[in-house]
């Protein structure tokens, strides 16, 4: 059961600092939003209460600042009860009044045909663009939704949960938000998958005691060795892999457990990045590392701000393990995102509350009309995603199964057009390549070209490719030519 004190225990853990003025606010939130949904009951028979507490205590769990977990606790005040909006405002200021009015906007994202659920996809991103602060309540109260959906009949628990794998879960990946993403994944993912959530969980039980006990020897190793080498450790653990992200790496791997190594990996945290380094060095000292899985994310961090060390070595009882090795800004990144950087801040500023890409989505989105709108923004925002890097090592985000030609436009109109070849990883490789995670991508202008071929659209995945090359094909009258799109 949620309460007041748990979610008060939470706040004071992660902020023991917090002024007793700023704890009295968020107590008077709580005495707010109980007195509002006084004698309400959830499908599951608890006070309705109990469903912002809950949120509230996610949004604590995820360090966030008090006001948005302020408008955690009041989120439902306006939509559920006689009070308002502006009884919200009059009583706790116009900042949270904004939060709740922007998480009253999109609490309505669900399934009921497609143009509406595209219309209210629209908004959803619009709140988002307005303030990201929204799109993270709306996780937290997902996240707590997903706890009950138990109550509700089996097509509603799929479509809420497919809804949270294929929207929700990946918009928390691009905000870099790994807790929340995972807990939302694995949350949905036996009523998303049933059968497939069984075969994983087995798959799971059957491997994961033996990684376990090997894993627990090599972390006595490890941590003597480090110490040895005078190496300040701040944390040293072993980390189970969500099921989700086993099942999506078992997919890649064609279901061969065999192939997937971070089932149980070890993580070191540490000072400062040269202890990392310095880390790896001797853990391959301990244990040969296997060859082409040492993986360099501090140089070059994912797009979405991920910065650790991997390696994967030939660990004990003939059994592979991979270790990650971050600071301790670097694991907070990784789990909290976004929110890491404003676990200091009373107030986030409003620079902060717009995301670059969200607004370019927004801005794309009020131009597509067409049908296929929900696979196109699933395939551009809301599906695995890689990252390349140009020849100057900056890092572009795109699609799983983006070509050459998705990279060219990515970066500009101008070379998307007149790409002539392309070097993949100092090779040349044919322009409807699907680049992988890594790949060092080298575009040669065909200055003889005038515009794009109309075969591109053949194998294209992104929906920018595709627009600009159709925008040609307007402008050039060679529609007529175009091959089937897929």
């Amino acid at each position: 059961m949620h309460s007041l004190t748990k979610l008060l225990s939470i706040i004071t853990t992660n902020y023991p600092n917090a002024p007793q003025a700023q704890l009295n606010e968020v107590e008077r939130a709580y005495a707010f939003a109980e007195l509002a949904h006084q004698n309400q009951k959830r499908a599951s028979g608890t006070e309705y209460i109990q469903h912002p507490l809950g949120t509230a205590e996610i949004l604590a769990e995820s360090k966030l600042p008090l006001p948005i977990i302020m408008a955690g606790l009041l989120h439902d005040v306006p939509e559920e009860t006689k009070f308002t909006l502006n009884d919200i405002k009059k009583e706790f200021g116009a900042d949270i009044a904004d939060m709740v009015e922007g998480i009253t906007k999109v609490g309505h994202v669900k399934y009921r045909g497609i143009n509406r659920y595209v219309e209210n996809l629209r908004k959803m991103f619009v709140a988002m663009a307005d303030d990201v602060r929204v799109i993270i309540i709306k996780f937290a109260d997902r996240l707590d939704n997903l706890q009950t959906l138990f109550v509700l009949p089996a097509n509603k628990q799929k479509r809420i949960a497919l809804e949270t794998l294929e929207i929700y879960a990946p918009i928390a990946n691009r905000l870099g938000m790994g807790d929340l993403q995972g807990r939302l994944e694995d949350a949905a993912f036996k009523y998303a998958y049933a059968e497939q959530y069984q075969w994983v969980d087995q798959l799971f039980k059957q491997r994961a005691p033996k990684k376990e006990q090997t894993l627990d020897r090599m972390l006595e190793l490890a941590q003597k060795a480090l110490k040895k080498e005078n190496i300040k450790i701040k944390n040293i653990f072993g980390r189970k892999k969500r099921y989700y992200s086993l099942y999506r790496k078992l997919l890649k791997y064609d279901k061969n457990i065999n192939q997937i190594y971070d089932i149980i990996a070890a993580r070191i945290i540490v000072d400062d990045i040269s202890a990392c380094y310095a880390v790896v060095g001797i853990i391959h000292a301990l244990w040969k590392p296997v060859k082409g899985r040492i993986k360099d994310y501090i140089a070059q961090p994912k797009p979405n701000g991920y910065q650790s060390l991997h390696t994967t070595v030939f660990g004990e009882n003939g059994e592979i393990i991979e270790f990650q090795i971050r600071t301790m800004e670097m694991d907070e990144q990784a789990e909290l995102g976004i929110a890491s950087h404003w676990k200091y801040k009373e107030t986030v500023p409003t620079s902060d509350k717009k995301i670059v890409w969200i607004e370019d989505l927004v801005k794309w989105m009020k131009s597509q009309q067409d049908k296929n709108f929900l696979e196109k923004i699933k395939i551009d925002i809301f599906q695995n995603r890689i990252f390349v890097f140009t020849p100057n090592g900056d890092v572009i985000d795109l699609p799983d199964g983006a070509t050459p030609i998705d990279f060219a436009y990515h970066i500009h109109t101008g070379l998307g057009d007149k790409c002539g070849q392309v070097l993949i990883n100092n090779e040349i490789a044919p322009l409807d390549f699907k680049l992988r995670n890594g790949d060092i991508v080298k575009i040669i202008l065909d200055k003889n070209r005038k515009g794009p071929s109309a075969k591109w659209l053949s194998f294209v995945k992104t929906s920018t490719a595709r627009h600009h090359i159709l925008n040609y094909t307007k402008k050039t009258g060679w529609k007529r030519f175009l091959p089937l799109s897929k």
